[in-house]
């Protein structure tokens, strides 16, 4: 049986491998540091394909959740809307 990926994030919060943004994420991929990409369900297209572009150079698990990002940033415990999460290796 599966995890719930929030129930992962929650976890992560307050931990230095929890990685929050779109420029940090893509900055972290493009080094290799990553092992898991969160984007939500509304995460910009855009976005999306950066990050699919991105995971040919350095394969990582990418998890589409099934919140909006306003849900993802309350989760994550921040003011604003959260679309990508990431957890580093």
């Amino acid at each position: 049986m599966a995890t719930d990926p929030v129930h992962d994030i929650k976890k992560l919060i307050g931990s230095p491998n929890l990685v929050i943004g779109t420029k940090r994420t893509l900055r972290e991929l493009k080094q290799g540091r990553l092992k898991r990409v969160f984007l939500s369900m509304n995460c910009p297209e855009r976005v999306r394909k950066d990050i699919a572009y991105y995971q040919k150079l350095s394969p990582v698990d990418i998890v589409v959740l099934q919140h909006p990002n306003t849900e993802l940033g309350n989760v994550c415990k921040k003011p604003f809307a959260v679309s990508v999460l990431s957890v580093r290796q």
